[in-house]
């Protein structure tokens, strides 16, 4: 088949046949009322399959071309510096966590026994890599219909033992990521942001809109299938912070010292002259590890798909807030019965989802039901409230977390809300079919 073809030629005339057949064969079709719509779902065409099949054929595997070429057009899109893609989002937050406990911090380093406000009204493992490393999360409590960490409560959660806040933008919308970042520069703290359902969101700072993830210290995002873009698993954390900026690509990559990509050799130029700890003098540099580190690498072919997804992701981001204005508009009339949600001011969402608290007398068990019964997918606010989850059974009332005050709305939000989906494979005709459903639940 390929006789007397170049290398560059086979693969060309290979790409092409995949371009033709993920046109014929996997392209999505239009919806048809009494088909189920889910909350979420993949958006992509021919180009994510040729470039996963392009990488393929290169048979590099691990971290390469791609890899690379998405560090650096996340990080231009973003408007930092730095980005290290990882395996998934959860591992995001686990190395962004984790950047913040390394020596090389000095006295701003989280130890066991330090203190990081957060709140419960989320995904667990914004928190699951503060308790798994012996730090002590503080649960503040969210705000209704913003969902997000209730500024106020900040000063009457602070310590002398405070070293962090680390938070999620929830659902899409942004927290008031300005007065966490003043509160934080006042204390001295580090601020993580978990943009894993917020990619693409802007924020007004001074004069001008910055990217959620981008203001604090560390930002982390999610690749996961029903996310903004997908890469099928992954993840990245970002940071305009060179020092963090290498202590997260250390504990990415086993914890070693060297910061030689994989293939690569010698990049410092002191492979073997260099003393570190108890080793020999000159001992490989490629084998010297200064933490207690992980192997949290994607596969090239992951970044592939990637790419693909990172050029479509402006139109992904305006499909999402048109499909979260048009649901806006439809249930305006039952705002008697369904709390809407609202965006923080100064910001313009990148909408993970739509979110509605029922009414007091309104059972959000009951609607979901009905909703689910009518062929529309929903989802719960991730875990309400997760302090009250089983993980927490073992250290339930030992000094390992702390609650201030009552966590009054984000057991509300565990007991009373639910979301839709906005996601960019939504056309018209099912948002309006969505907001029916919605509708007829609560009649």
């Amino acid at each position: 088949m390929f006789e007397g073809m170049t290398e560059a030629a086979a693969r060309e005339q290979i790409l092409a046949s995949v371009r033709e057949y993920t046109v014929a064969y996997k392209m999505p079709k239009k919806w048809a009322p009494g088909e189920r719509i889910g909350y979420a779902g993949r958006v992509f065409d021919d180009d994510e399959v040729c470039s996963l099949v392009d990488s393929s054929l290169d048979f590099w595997l691990t971290a390469g071309r791609y890899t690379e070429e998405f560090e650096q057009e996340f990080g231009r899109y973003l408007g930092v510096p730095f980005v290290a893609v990882t395996n998934s989002g959860s591992s995001a937050n686990l190395l962004a966590f984790s950047a913040l406990t390394a020596q090389e911090l000095g006295e701003r380093a989280i130890k066991p026994g330090d203190e990081v406000i957060t709140v419960a009204a989320g995904f667990p493992t914004t928190v699951a890599p503060i308790i798994q490393f012996g730090a002590v999360p503080v649960f503040v409590d969210v705000t209704i219909p913003q969902y997000n960490i209730d500024v106020t409560m900040l000063e009457g959660a602070f310590s002398e033992r405070t070293k962090a806040v680390m938070v999620a933008h929830t659902l899409g919308n942004p927290f008031d990521v300005r007065a966490v970042k003043e509160f934080c520069d006042r204390h001295g703290l580090w601020l993580v942001e978990d943009t894993c359902d917020a990619l693409g969101s802007d924020i007004r700072k001074g004069d001008s809109m910055r990217k959620a993830g981008t203001i604090g210290d560390i930002g982390t995002a999610s690749f996961y299938p029903a996310h903004h873009m997908t890469m099928g698993e992954g993840g990245a954390v970002f940071t305009s912070d060179p020092l963090l900026s290498r202590l997260i690509r250390s504990f990415r990559d086993w914890g070693r010292d060297c910061v030689c990509t994989g293939g690569q050799d010698n990049r410092c130029g002191h492979r073997f002259d260099g003393q570190y700890g108890e080793l020999p003098y000159g001992y490989d540099h490629k084998y010297v590890y200064s933490h207690f580190g992980y192997n949290l690498k994607i596969t090239d072919m992951q970044a592939a798909i990637g790419c693909a997804q990172l050029r479509k992701l402006p139109r992904f981001v305006e499909a999402r807030r048109r499909n979260w204005r048009m649901l806006r508009e439809l249930l305006a009339d039952c705002s008697d019965k369904l709390i809407l949600p609202e965006p923080l001011e100064g910001s313009d969402p990148s909408w993970f989802g739509f979110v509605l608290t029922c009414a007091e007398g309104i059972h959000a068990a009951d609607v979901t039901r009905r909703v689910e019964g009518l062929g529309v997918q929903t989802r719960r606010l991730f875990a309400g409230n997760l302090v009250r989850h089983p993980c927490f059974d073992p250290i339930r009332g030992s000094d390992a977390y702390r609650v201030i005050g009552e966590l009054a709305e984000t057991d509300r939000i565990m007991n009373d809300t639910f979301w839709l989906g906005v996601y960019p494979g939504m056309d018209e005709d099912m948002i309006a079919y969505m907001a029916d459903a919605v509708r007829k639940a609560v009649s």
